[in-house]
């Protein structure tokens, strides 16, 4: 799985050590109400579909270049539905990465989903009653843009006074 060059310079300063990352993802919903999932290569498990932004890269426009590269289809995102912070990430080479994700719901606008690149094994609509295992993370945020809320979902605490 190839890593953006702005990835690949920051690896080569710092190692493996933990990154903060912002992240965007995809909830893509179909006429028939389906979800689009890939199965990513990197771990084998199925996912929303997404990435990584580039430097001064917009989020939505980030998210589109993502779900356009990963599986050949066009979508608008319509909507914010949350804001998460990811579990810590470790990954087969030894990087360690932690992610702001930005959860987008998203209209499909044209295209025939397919393996676009090599960062999918599959991709496939799935029914939102027989979808495939997703980690708790990605069900949580996939759960939070179904549930049609009109607000973004994010967590606050507040800070704890020094007094």
């Amino acid at each position: 799985m190839a890593i953006p060059s702005f990835l690949a310079e920051l690896r080569a300063l710092v190692g493996t050590r933990p990154l903060w990352l912002s992240g965007v993802a995809a909830v893509i919903v179909d006429d028939d109400g389906r979800v689009l999932l890939n199965r990513r290569s990197d771990n084998g498990r199925w996912a929303l579909i997404g990435g990584i932004l580039d430097p001064g890269e917009q989020p939505a426009d980030g998210l589109a270049r993502e779900v356009l590269e990963e599986t050949g289809v066009s979508v608008r995102p319509e909507r914010l539905t949350s804001v998460t912070v990811s579990p810590m990430q470790h990954y087969p080479n030894g990087d360690c990465a932690q992610y702001l994700d930005l959860t987008f719901r998203c209209r499909l606008l044209a295209g025939e989903p397919r393996v676009n690149d090599d960062e999918s094994l599959e991709v496939g609509w799935f029914a939102q009653d027989a979808l495939p295992p997703l980690d708790g993370y990605a069900r949580h945020r996939l759960d939070l843009a179904l549930a049609g809320a009109e607000h973004t979902v994010f967590s606050f605490e507040p800070p704890v006074s020094a007094g």
